[in-house]
């Protein structure tokens, strides 16, 4: 009797379906991404520079966010949940009424808005060792997200489009008015809790 041989598989293209069967769940699939806020630190003073030079900052040009080890914020002195940060750190910034209380503006002449009040302010940050890092993520992300916002009402107003959409120019005067001042002291242990 003869033995009647299976016929083989063919296998020269098994490799052709396991890399299109790879690519499809490359396509189809999500990555994470980082989480974070690009930031830039300012370069290093020239050696001539003496710290003499420098003005004090009065107490009313700073606005102080604390952030404990239990991931509490101590703003201004006061005990705030962090969905009122923006809103907060958006009133100091901006000093609509000019309130004693909050900081100095000084007059300044910035291209397409001509003489225009700008805010001495300065958003002072500090964490303590033990924060977890989504809570500095997520203070960083609100007070970041103050001044992007007063930067896009700005362009509203006066451009009457979105601030992404203005060009670099139009850009440049608007962070002007409303620049990005945020200073990170090194993390310390500093308050315990409520």
């Amino acid at each position: 009797m003869s033995r009647r041989k299976l016929p083989e598989i063919p296998n020269a293209s098994l490799a052709d379906i396991a890399f299109m069967v790879l690519i499809f769940f490359l396509m189809v699939s999500t990555m994470d991404t980082d989480m974070g806020l690009e930031r830039r630190l300012p370069p290093m003073p020239p050696p001539d520079q003496i710290d003499d030079d420098t003005p004090p900052i009065k107490e009313r040009n700073v606005f102080v966010v604390l952030v404990n080890a239990q991931n509490q914020l101590l703003v201004e002195g006061e005990w705030l949940d962090i969905k009122n940060l923006r809103e907060k750190a958006k009133e100091f910034i901006a000093n609509p009424d000019d309130d004693p209380n909050l900081p100095e503006k000084t007059v300044q002449d910035i291209p397409f808005f001509g003489p225009t009040p700008v805010t001495k302010g300065v958003i002072s940050l500090q964490n303590h060792v033990g924060t977890q890092y989504g809570t500095y993520i997520a203070v960083q992300s609100e007070l970041v997200g103050a001044i992007n916002d007063l930067r896009k009402e700005l362009a509203l107003q006066k451009f009457g489009k979105p601030y992404e959409s203005l060009d670099s120019d139009q850009q440049g005067a608007i962070k002007d008015i409303y620049p990005s001042k945020i200073s990170e002291a090194e993390p310390k242990k500093i308050g315990g809790g409520k």
